[in-house]
């Protein structure tokens, strides 16, 4: 029997501890916020810390210590934190707007690659040069008093009404199909809004940013992760903008501005429509893509597509596959991948690891010396690499003819330096990714990057057996090879094709949100896992009984037609 004489009742201590992951432990008055235990280690020129994972949740840095803690600091240089970062740095650039701009609309659209959002007025002729900067002047005003991000937890209802009482109905529509009865506000001056996910304490920590003028609208700059407190140089970025225009359009023609018009159509049994046209505009394009290359088909022999991982570029691939021979032309995939240098020869990165996304990967003169073959009609001994051994052993024998097209699919497609023997005349570079997405509203954005992850935690988990928690863990990895060697070239492109449906956030809910919640908790992957499903939670499910086994959806969630569509044996010799 246990002796009870050892254990009694007592008052709450006053003070409380938190465990730093450094083995220090800082103690404070109890319900202090974890922002004045974290400052006992800031030391001048460290990175700022705008978050703290707290007993394995993330959390502002406004949440009170009420028990003994573990706390990890969040920074700038981490991706959640950048994220807290971007949407605090959002509502600043939205608040200023409302106060210079009563009865204008500020829509942030769409991330740039180099550290911004692409951002638009409605109600409103475009900026001036005088106006932006009036803009920028505003924001830096509200950093420097300092004022606080003002949490509240309402009603929804209260909320409904107050966005309907400024004619923000876009925010009205998505929220009466929120499945929970309140929603997190945040107030700056006048303003008020809900933000997918946390924010900083208050203005003063906001001292990256810069509006810059593009195309219609205008560009707010942030950092990046790995560069935390600087702004790098912003390229021109004419095709892209042009994609964002187009998607622009298409939304116009579906009748689906937001998420919440989309619930409305789920709803109200239009999602059929809503779908075949999204397929249809999406089989113009590639059908456009086709007609631009038959043009050339004189002097034109390859085409590069490229992009991120997750983005469809296969399937794209295929179907621009079909329209070539619409228009007689006869397609040849070429797989980049079989150009692999021996993995003993594969460069290190700077962590001392093989690189494996580095372009150094690939034999380029073998590839360049195949190439040139080819399109001179000669017959060419093509390599193959053997993913078990590592080496590059003996693939078929080809042969092509003067209306055969080589479709070459890797993500340096768009790289100057892959094949820069071959006169660019003879090249045609196409751009695919989910460049755009629709968003949750006109200023809370959905990133396209979640949506790729999305699609990639379901087809890990159903056809090659990855646990989300395995996807989620390795994503960072995988965006930090897109970062070095797919973004800086996406305008080398002559077009882009977004791979977005407007639809597929809800047709990816039921079959990624089991998935998701797998994750285990008090893994470094729960967080992430946390703030998927709490994004899923805007949108109604749409289950995949209606998407056509063509789409560029079904390269994710299986059933697509063109999985075994090829051509290869059309040209290889005996």
């Amino acid at each position: 029997m246990i002796k009870q004489e050892k254990f009694q009742f007592v008052s709450p201590d006053p003070m409380v501890e938190v465990h730093l992951p450094d083995g220090q432990v800082v103690r404070g008055p109890r319900q202090s916020p974890v922002a004045g235990f974290i400052n006992t280690m800031m030391r001048e020129g460290d990175v700022p810390i705008v978050g703290a994972v707290i007993n394995g949740k993330l959390r502002e840095l406004t949440f009170p210590i009420g028990i003994e803690s573990e706390v990890r600091p969040i920074s700038m240089a981490e991706t959640d934190g950048m994220r807290i970062y971007r949407r605090s740095l959002t509502f600043l650039l939205e608040a200023a707007f409302d106060c210079l701009f009563p009865g204008a609309i500020l829509t942030v659209d769409h991330s740039i690659a180099f550290g911004g959002y692409y951002c638009a007025v409605l109600n409103h002729p475009p900026l001036t040069t005088e106006e932006l900067l009036s803009l920028e002047r505003k924001m830096w005003e509200l950093v420097e008093a300092d004022l606080p991000f003002e949490r509240k937890v309402v009603p929804i209802q209260d909320a409904i009404d107050y966005f309907k009482n400024r004619n923000e109905f876009d925010k009205v529509i998505l929220l009466k199909h929120r499945p929970k009865n309140y929603l997190t506000m945040y107030r700056l001056e006048q303003r008020m809004d809900y933000h997918h996910g946390y924010m900083v304490p208050s203005t003063g920590y906001l001292r990256w940013f810069r509006l810059s003028p593009a195309g219609e609208g205008f560009t707010l700059r942030f950092p990046r992760h790995h560069q935390p407190t600087t702004i790098v140089d912003l390229p021109e970025y004419p095709k892209l903008l042009k994609a964002f225009r187009q998607y622009g359009d298409w939304l116009t023609t579906l009748g689906i501005s937001s998420v919440g018009a989309l619930n409305d159509a789920i709803q109200g049994n239009r999602i059929h429509e809503v779908i075949l046209v999204s397929e249809a505009l999406h089989e113009k394009h590639v059908s456009e893509i086709a007609a631009q290359i038959a043009a050339r088909s004189d002097d034109l022999r390859i085409v590069l597509i490229a992009g991120p991982t997750s983005s469809g570029k296969t399937t794209f691939a295929k179907r621009l596959s079909v329209q070539l021979l619409a228009y007689g032309l006869v397609p040849f995939p070429l797989e980049l991948d079989n150009y692999f240098v021996d993995r003993e020869n594969t460069p290190i990165d700077e962590n001392g690891k093989p690189d494996f996304e580095s372009l150094d990967t690939l034999n380029r003169q073998r590839l360049s010396i195949d190439l040139q073959r080819l399109i001179a009609g000669k017959l060419v001994q093509l390599p193959k690499f053997d993913f078990i051994s590592g080496k590059s052993v003996t693939g078929d024998t080809v042969q092509l003819n003067s209306r055969e097209i080589i479709i070459l699919e890797g993500i340096h497609g768009l790289h100057p330096d892959l094949i820069p023997d071959i006169p660019a005349n003879q090249t045609y570079r196409v751009y695919v990714s989910a460049l755009t997405q629709l968003n949750l509203d006109h200023q809370n954005r959905v990133s396209t990057t979640d949506t790729r992850l999305l699609r990639r935690i379901v087809r890990d988990a159903y056809q090659r057996g990855y646990t989300a928690q395995q996807t989620i863990g390795r994503w960072e990895s995988v965006r930090h090879g897109e970062k070095h060697y797919i973004f800086p070239y996406q305008e080398n492109a002559d077009v882009m094709f977004n791979s977005a449906l407007v639809y597929e956030l809800s047709a990816l809910k039921p079959l990624v949100e089991p998935l998701i919640r797998q994750v285990p908790y008090g893994t470094p992957e729960y967080i992430e896992a946390k703030r998927l499903l709490s994004l899923l939670e805007w949108v109604l499910p749409l289950h995949d009984q209606r998407i056509p086994d063509n789409s560029i959806l079904r390269e994710f969630i299986g059933g697509s037609i063109l999985r075994d569509f090829s051509l290869w044996h059309n040209r290889i010799q005996s």
